[in-house]
């Protein structure tokens, strides 16, 4: 008889013949500064604000140099808290030269949530922007700051303080400031993202030089990223998708930075694709929808678009052909990753079919290791099985901060990522996502864990117990829905109501869109909760049978 071939295991490993880079954010982009210093750096549309890659260079190491004189050494937090501004892109430059770490802060925070980062990280000099839309983010700070013992110094942006400490760098030492880059390693932490997980409470996820840098890098280099390219960032900073995939992905690359507003405005996005004749455009399956149903969409023109990145939530397959069709984004590609993964870890190629780039998350990414295991054996399985999706490699984060029992929860002995998420690889090495292990929701590219909300739903008067999950939505891929228990006599929650009460204490994607008042949730005969069964009764009482069937890749 003859022998049985073993079945090809769910693992992809990324070969390349291009090696990582192995230098600290800051050498990399004095690098690019010094090759190209008369080169568009960095264009902020709405201000009329442009920066060559010298002028952009001057201007980060006077804020190096600003921040080191008001007592910023290596290893401290500064957080960060601000829209798409220029001065966000200025300080993440500035601090990563410092070797301070980096602390983004959600602008659609409140001050609950605020307060949690400033203590969890040991902020000791915040940079925020005065306000934003409906956001008074100084009297957010004056709010919280006597709770906050380890914050020293708040500089806001625009304000005579920031003034001040542009003109205190500018007179600074460029030698002391090489001394102090000299002094840095690329495995130090750079950068703390804040993400939901497995806790009611939001989780730091630690980043690296040698992280965030190469995961820039190399994003760009599967967009065929040269010198020449333009790239429209109106994804947030304080994301990996902003800071890293936009920001990082041009600075490594040498091309342009370019703000179309300090938030998502698809008339404003539009507008800077066209003037600036960008070549690229970033968007969450939202953004690209807003934009493609601009009434005004044939005005613009957009026919320098050749590439970009949709990502952060599932991708419709119509939305995508109309990017390619009516956007020009021929090549427009799909990634797949996670904060704690610097993010990527699959990508589609420009040269992969509209099926591939609709019905899959691409293949794994250069230098990176991925693999599909049983969740309950840890085992690899065989390709076409579904199962964990876990990913290995220098874009793995260095941990939680300050929380090793939920990184030894999250990465394995072997430095194995888990990632929660359920995904199938096919006999090419392409993966799909087909849900969650864990019940995280991403709504429009903002990752929501229900146990948050449900800790809030506890303090509203009337509510007995709460169960959050997710469900399909056509526009933001999933919304959130409160299934509540009431207490006896207490008047019918409405989803206005439970609007109004949070109104002000949660960030505004975390507020319920729904809400199922029920006498008792579907329960295991172990007294667990079925959230799969509260989301298929959730698509029929709510009658959203058709944001269900939307394909996604």
């Amino acid at each position: 008889m003859s022998a049985v071939a073993p079945a090809v295991p769910s693992y992809a490993s990324g070969t390349s013949d291009v090696p990582l880079l192995g230098d600290t954010i800051g050498d990399n982009f004095d690098r690019t500064a010094a090759a190209r210093p008369d080169a568009d750096a960095l264009v902020d549309v709405p201000s009329g604000r442009r920066w060559t890659y010298g002028q952009l260079r001057e201007d980060v190491d006077a804020l190096a140099l600003g921040l080191h004189a008001a007592g910023v050494v290596k290893g401290d937090r500064v957080g960060i808290w601000a829209p798409n501004l220029p001065e966000w892109t200025l300080v993440q430059f500035a601090t990563a030269k410092l070797g301070a770490i980096l602390v983004n802060i959600n602008p659609a925070y409140r001050t609950h949530e605020l307060e949690y980062v400033l203590n969890q990280a040991g902020i000791s000099l915040l940079v925020a922007a005065p306000s934003f839309k409906t956001s008074d983010y100084e009297a957010m700070i004056k709010d919280v700051r006597p709770n906050c013992p380890a914050l020293r110094q708040v500089i806001l942006i625009g304000r005579p303080n920031w003034d001040e400490l542009m003109a205190d760098g500018r007179g600074g030492d460029r030698a002391e400031l090489a001394r102090l880059q000299a002094a840095l390693s690329p495995d130090d932490p750079i950068n703390i993202q804040y993400t939901s997980g497995t806790t009611g409470f939001p989780k730091g996820a630690t980043l690296s030089h040698h992280n965030i840098l190469n995961n820039g890098y190399f994003v760009g280099r599967l967009c065929g990223y040269t010198p020449d390219d333009r790239v429209c960032i109106p994804v947030p900073f304080y994301h990996c998708f902003g800071m890293v995939m936009g920001n990082l992905g041009c600075t490594t690359n040498g091309a342009t930075m370019v703000i179309p507003g300090p938030g998502f405005d698809p008339k404003a996005t539009l507008k800077a694709v066209a003037q600036e004749r960008c070549t690229s455009l970033y968007g969450v399956p939202t953004m690209f929808i807003a934009e493609l149903n601009d009434p005004d969409f044939d005005s613009y023109d957009l026919s320098s678009l050749r590439t970009g990145i949709m990502a952060g939530s599932p991708c419709p397959v119509e939305v995508m052909k109309q990017v390619v069709d009516r956007m020009g984004m021929t090549e427009v590609t799909i990634c797949y990753g996670m904060t704690e993964t610097s993010p990527v870890s699959t990508q589609t190629r420009a040269d992969d079919s509209l099926e591939l780039r609709v019905s899959t998350v691409g293949r794994v990414h250069p230098h990176v290791e991925v693999k599909i295991v049983d969740p309950e054996t840890g085992l690899t399985l065989p390709r076409g099985e579904p199962g964990e999706l876990c990913t290995r490699g220098y874009s793995v984060m260095l941990g939680y901060w300050e929380e090793p029992e939920k990184t030894a929860e999250a990465i394995d002995r072997a430095r194995w990522m888990h990632t929660g998420d359920l995904g199938v690889m096919d006999g090419d090495g392409y993966v799909n996502i087909t849900g969650r292990i864990k019940d995280m929701v991403i709504r429009g590219g903002e990752n929501i864990y229900p146990r948050e909300i449900e800790e809030f739903l506890y303090t509203h008067p009337d509510i007995v117990d709460a169960q959050v999950v997710g469900v399909p939505d056509e526009r933001y891929g999933e919304e959130l829905c409160a299934w509540v228990t009431l207490r006896e006599g207490a008047p019918q929650l409405t989803a206005e109501a439970l609007r109004e009460f949070a109104a002000g204490k949660l960030a505004h994607y975390k507020i319920p869109r729904y809400v199922l008042a029920v006498d008792s949730f579907p329960m295991t005969v172990t007294g667990k909760v079925r959230k799969v069964e509260m989301r298929a009764k959730s698509v029929e009482m709510l009658d959203l049978g058709e944001a269900a069937k939307v394909r996604n890749a």
